[in-house]
């Protein structure tokens, strides 16, 4: 009878509606959880590649997620090494204090200067042996690798390394002790000296600050750079391939950059030479991109540009700012390279106060963070350490731990400071304060989802026990893994108190006084993180 039967299809309804609700809960939390884990800065729960909550000992895992690193300039000798052709060990033992300063204030990542001008910090097939590292400008040799030695020495802290580049750069200026406008003034084997029609002299040769550049409008000569620094890849274990602010100069007043002949050889198809520029330098950016990612998939490439891609007053896409524009007076088309996605990290210097004027921080900070939105880059910051004790707001040591709280809250994935000088020498203790407030405790990573993911099973801990000279040794077995974070649980939630490349790890501020847990997961090199091990518990002592 229908009236008997209606209320079937009514009740398959309900069941059907109720189905579809449950599931859209299910992947909503599944999407929320993939979204957060990608998002978190600070103190959160962490969630594993797979999607799981991770526990140790019944207690939630948490770990933040931020990447915390500083540049180490080998330029004029700004940080390393302290000077000139000094004695391999002395180098190295400069280094490695660097790199424990790094470790010290819980940074994860350290980014070197390997190519400053047209040279190499390491053996190369393409380029002079870095005069600020030898103390001598004709090419010798100084019978070791450093580079090998740097990357190894960075990892075995657990320490991303990126290799700095600057790609056109030819050499310094005389001013600073360089080589200024003259070619023969480079090294025998340099090679705008084999090729002197990639030379060129800016500002001119009259002037102070002159120096030589690649031509960025050559395309063998942009070829040869790309290859320069793409050995550096193929060759070294590197993490991360890195380029500043610097491509064409920054303008001099009267001054124009003077490429006309290779703009009227390879300009065809552009309407003027600011157009032509631009493109020479967003092919650079596409081409290393690709190229990176056709060698070594999981290497990561990122640009720390200028902090003002544009004024709102010019283009209604730019920033609320009256500053020097980086798209118009040294053509780099920033945003183009984060729309495009050929960037994994975008690092803009934004070295100004919140309030100034002309750029404040404030408001330039949600502009990158808006940039950034919608896409696979990640965004740090760079902050100007160097700038505390400057007169105004830069007196103030709190400026710093004031920017890094509003990053925090703009959801930004890291910040990179300059420079390691700066780091150390903790002016005003600027350096202390925002390290207390913002990194007091270890971070991991951000997970970078378009890289490469091969997820490590979880470890197996083989031991936890107290050591005479105070805290706890861990120790485990784990196959597949890049690196490995170490949880401790001891009365509240499970928090991550380490990682390291090894498979030991000792605990050096676990508290004797109360029962510990450890756990430990493994993480692949685009910073995915496995299963956490199953908990290895001692009593209080």
């Amino acid at each position: 009878m229908p009236a008997a039967a209606s209320p079937a299809p009514t009740a398959r309804r309900r069941r059907t509606v109720a189905l579809v609700a449950v599931v859209a809960i299910a992947i909503a939390v599944a999407v929320g959880a993939w979204s957060l884990r990608d998002r978190v800065v600070g103190d959160a729960a962490a969630i594993s590649a797979d999607g799981s909550i991770p526990r140790c000992a019944g207690r939630l895992a948490q770990a933040p997620r931020e990447l915390r690193g500083m540049w180490i300039t080998t330029v004029n000798n700004i940080d390393w090494p302290s000077r000139r052709g000094l004695p391999a060990e002395t180098v190295r033992a400069e280094f490695r204090g660097w790199l424990d300063l790094a470790v010290r204030r819980n940074h994860n990542a350290v980014f070197v200067h390997v190519r400053p001008s047209g040279d190499a910090l390491w053996p190369s097939r393409y380029a002079p042996w870095s005069e600020w590292l030898t103390g001598h400008r004709d090419g010798r040799d100084p019978g070791w690798d450093p580079m090998e030695f740097m990357v190894a020495e960075a990892h075995a802290r657990n320490l991303e390394f990126h290799a700095w580049f600057n790609p056109y750069r030819g050499g310094q200026p005389a001013t600073v002790g360089g080589p200024g406008p003259r070619l023969d003034q480079l090294a025998p084997t340099h090679p705008l000296r084999q090729h002197r029609d990639w030379a060129v002299i800016y500002p001119s040769a009259d002037r102070p600050g002159s120096r030589l550049y690649f031509n960025p409008g050559v395309p063998e000569a942009r070829k040869f750079v790309e290859d320069s620094m793409l050995e550096a890849v193929q060759r070294y274990d590197i993490d991360g391939v890195h380029f500043d602010d610097f491509f064409y100069p920054y303008p001099e007043a009267g001054q124009d950059f003077p490429d006309g002949a290779a703009f009227a050889r390879y300009g065809k198809g552009f309407a003027d030479t600011h157009a032509w520029r631009r493109n020479n330098v967003n092919t650079l950016v596409r081409e290393m991109s690709e190229r990176i990612k056709a060698i070594k998939p999981w290497v990561k490439f990122g640009i720390s540009p200028f902090g003002i891609w544009r004024n709102k007053r010019t283009d209604p896409a730019g920033s609320a700012t009256a500053g020097l524009q980086s798209y118009d007076a040294i053509y780099a088309d920033t945003r183009l390279w984060v729309r495009e996605q050929w960037l994994d990290y975008v690092v803009p210097q934004l070295y100004w106060h919140i309030g100034f004027g002309k750029a404040d921080y404030a408001k330039l900070l949600p502009w990158w963070a808006a940039t950034v939105r919608g896409t696979q880059v990640q965004l740090y910051i760079g902050q100007g350490d160097y700038r505390v004790g400057e007169r105004g707001a830069w007196r103030d040591p709190a400026e710093l731990d004031r920017q890094l709280a509003l990053n925090r809250r703009h959801g930004v994935s890291g910040s990179v400071h300059f420079s390691a000088k700066q780091v150390r020498a903790d002016k005003l203790g600027a350096v202390s304060r925002y390290s207390a407030s913002h990194y007091a405790n270890p971070a991991l990573l951000p997970a970078m989802r378009q890289l490469p993911a091969v997820l490590p099973a979880a470890p197996t801990v083989t031991g936890a026990r107290r050591v005479d000279t105070g805290g706890v040794e861990v120790t485990w077995r784990g196959d597949g893994a890049t690196s490995f974070a170490i949880y401790r649980v001891d009365g509240g939630a499970a928090q991550l108190v380490g990682t390291a490349r090894g498979t030991a790890w000792t605990d050096r501020t676990a508290p004797a006084d109360r029962p510990l847990s450890y756990c430990v997961s493994g993480l692949d090199r685009s910073g995915n993180e496995g299963r956490l091990s199953a908990p290895r518990s001692l009593a209080a002592m």
